[in-house]
């Protein structure tokens, strides 16, 4: 059970990354097939939550049980702190990666709805 339990914490580790990477290129997705600019809404409307509150991801909250469970030590930040934050970027460089990404975000989204509005124009010809 511990073995199982140490495994599955680092699957939600992966899932989490693969969550941030659907964050970033959702809305992209969504260019392609309509469909998936609907969870991508909410997961963006998630993490505007998650920045502007002290939320806790329910991801990180899992890790950490499973962490508990296998005899590993608890994450004592968050996610984005532990795994991302001053390893991938300097921390000093934290605002401004985040409004980057969000800015990545926000063309994508422009883009499904131009590209939604065209399509739109063109079905009524």
């Amino acid at each position: 059970m511990v073995r199982m339990a140490g495994f599955l914490a680092e699957a939600v580790v992966v899932l989490h990354f693969t969550v941030l990477a659907f964050l970033l290129a959702g809305g992209f997705l969504a260019w392609r097939w309509r469909w998936v600019i609907y969870p991508h809404l909410a997961l963006g409307a998630w993490a505007v939550l998650s920045v502007v509150t002290p939320t806790v991801c329910p991801l990180t909250v899992w890790e950490n049980d499973l962490r508990a469970m296998a005899g590993m030590p608890v994450l004592e930040t968050g996610f984005i702190d532990h795994y991302i934050d001053g390893v991938w970027y300097p921390q000093s460089a934290s605002m401004l990666v985040q409004l980057v990404l969000g800015t990545i975000v926000i063309v994508s989204w422009a883009g499904f709805y131009a590209g939604h509005r065209a399509a739109r124009r063109l079905s009524r010809c």
